[in-house]
């Protein structure tokens, strides 16, 4: 309370200490410049490793993000209230007008690029003496040619608006059938009344996506052939497509604050409901760097901590000589904590401009990577680092720096005056 009230009556003095404090660290720093430069470069190289193994989940998380909203689930759907979780099993209860006032509404908004109807169905797809189930989607050609943009044909073509009649299957239900472009196939599904209709449509094409377990069993036709084959008139969803995704929440503020109806529910990407597996490949990631993160503050720890260890044996005369002209222990104590917060700080920096310039490096050359599990390609993956990842590092490196010098600082602080003094005798 002493020390506070001292500080409030001089406001000046306390910033005034710190600036000293910091000088003189720095001093003491510059001073040992090969002990120095051991610690500056424990924690730069620790930086650095942190940055591009963070940055390498960092790239992983942004394209397989944007692969999934590119090819299949947009940035926004809006579906009937309960559609996610009863859908399933009543689909029909859940359907809504393909157009509507309120999808008119949300194409006029400056941030969306697509509104794209899609119907969702399942049923029975034969070829020959082959019967498989699948799991179709109706789409609006003209749409999804913006929308599913991360989605590749690997033979034929793409539904377009011209398309009166065609299919195009998953690479996988297409291997399982046994088919080829141009080969016509048979859907079987379940109509609205109950009954059971059933369309004969060229397969146009064959197409992959990120994901090998929706392959497995996707296909997708013209809208107007499911509805024709449902026999309805509506869909499940409007897909909202947006020019950035970072926008995605202020959209859906304005969208709920323009909508009437309280029978629509607004979901974004990032929504269990629709991005299940993305939720938990960056779960299973985020584990992964927090073990990082905790290794090389471990390292970070004992390197400077080391460091320091040294520092304070060899300055023992020194930190005698300063008591006894005045200095408190609490000063000792405080300049060598910021020793340790200079350290880290200026260590941090210089791990961060190394680790920029390297993931510049590898990016630009690429990482082959192998197909992921679940996934039907490899890709050349690079590294991502973000203005949130540089500050997470250093700001790592600066608290682990200061918690290294506790103890050597706390070590320094306790030394006897006289037993300091006649150390260098």
């Amino acid at each position: 309370m002493e020390l506070l009230t001292r500080f409030s009556e001089r406001p000046g003095h306390f910033a005034a200490m710190v600036a000293l404090d910091l000088r003189l660290a720095a001093r003491s720093i510059l001073r040992q410049t090969r002990r120095s430069a051991l610690g500056l470069g424990a924690v730069a190289a620790g930086v650095m490793a942190l940055l591009l193994a963070s940055g390498f989940f960092e790239w992983n998380y942004h394209s397989l993000r944007e692969s999934i909203i590119n090819a299949r689930i947009g940035h926004i759907q809006i579906v009937k209230l309960g559609y996610f979780t009863a859908g399933t099993a009543d689909p029909f209860a859940f359907l809504i007008p393909e157009a509507s006032n309120e999808r008119a509404q949300v194409e006029q908004l400056p941030q969306v690029k697509a509104v794209a109807p899609r119907i969702v169905f399942s049923g029975l797809i034969s070829v020959g003496d082959s019967t498989v189930s699948f799991m179709g989607e109706g789409v609006n050609p003209e749409s999804e040619s913006q929308l599913s943009g991360a989605l590749v044909i690997q033979s034929g073509e793409d539904l377009t608006s011209e398309t009166q009649l065609g299919v195009i299957l998953g690479q996988g239900l297409a291997s399982s059938l046994g088919v080829v472009v141009g080969q016509p196939v048979i859907l079987l599904a379940k109509t609205r009344s109950g009954g059971v209709n059933a369309v004969e449509v060229p397969v146009k094409g064959i197409f992959f996506t990120a994901t090998k377990a929706y392959d497995d069993y996707a296909l997708r036709v013209p809208l107007k052939v499911a509805q024709g084959l449902l026999h309805t008139s509506g869909v499940h969803t409007w897909l909202i497509l947006l020019h950035q995704t970072r926008q995605t929440n202020d959209v859906i503020k304005t969208i709920r604050h323009r909508m009437m109806s309280s029978e629509l529910e607004v979901v974004p990407w990032y929504d269990t409901s629709v991005a299940d597996f993305y939720k938990k490949t960056v779960s299973l990631f985020a584990k992964q760097v927090l073990i990082l993160k905790i290794m090389i503050a471990v390292i970070v720890v004992l390197s400077i901590s080391n460091t320091m260890m040294t520092s304070v044996r060899e300055r023992v005369s020194e930190i005698g000589t300063c008591m006894a002209l005045g200095d408190r222990r609490a000063t000792i104590l405080r300049r060598f904590m910021a020793e340790g917060a200079i350290t880290g700080l200026f260590g941090g920096v210089f791990g961060a401009v190394l680790g920029v310039g390297l993931a510049r490096l590898i990016t630009w050359i690429g990482i082959p990577m192998p197909p992921a599990p679940g996934t039907t390609t490899g890709y050349v993956a690079g590294i991502l680092i973000t203005p949130m990842l540089l500050l997470d590092a250093i700001s790592l490196s600066v608290v682990t720096a200061l918690l290294a010098g506790v103890y050597p600082a706390w070590r320094a602080s306790r030394l006897r005056i006289v037993d300091a003094l006649r150390h260098a005798q």
